[in-house]
């Protein structure tokens, strides 16, 4: 079933947003996105760069399994 609407939730990330990214996927099978991937340099910086875009379109009790598994993770870094 196609979730009624999205919700996109930013977060910083405590390293790289692309290694966060390949470590929360090979680690606990979260994927989302690199910030970075979604903006591009302005002056040199990268408004992107360590912050994550979570897709919040599967269902609450998954969102917040997926949750528990990120704050796990987090806490391992």
């Amino acid at each position: 079933k196609q979730p009624d609407a999205a919700f996109y939730l930013w977060a910083h990330t405590p390293i790289s947003d692309e290694t966060f990214a390949k470590q929360l996927f090979l680690r606990e099978n979260i994927t989302l996105l690199p910030g970075s991937y979604l903006s591009r340099k302005n002056k040199g910086v990268n408004p992107g760069s360590n912050h994550v875009r979570m897709a919040l379109v599967a269902s609450h009790e998954e969102c917040i399994e997926a949750a528990h598994r990120i704050k796990q993770f987090c806490e391992q870094l």
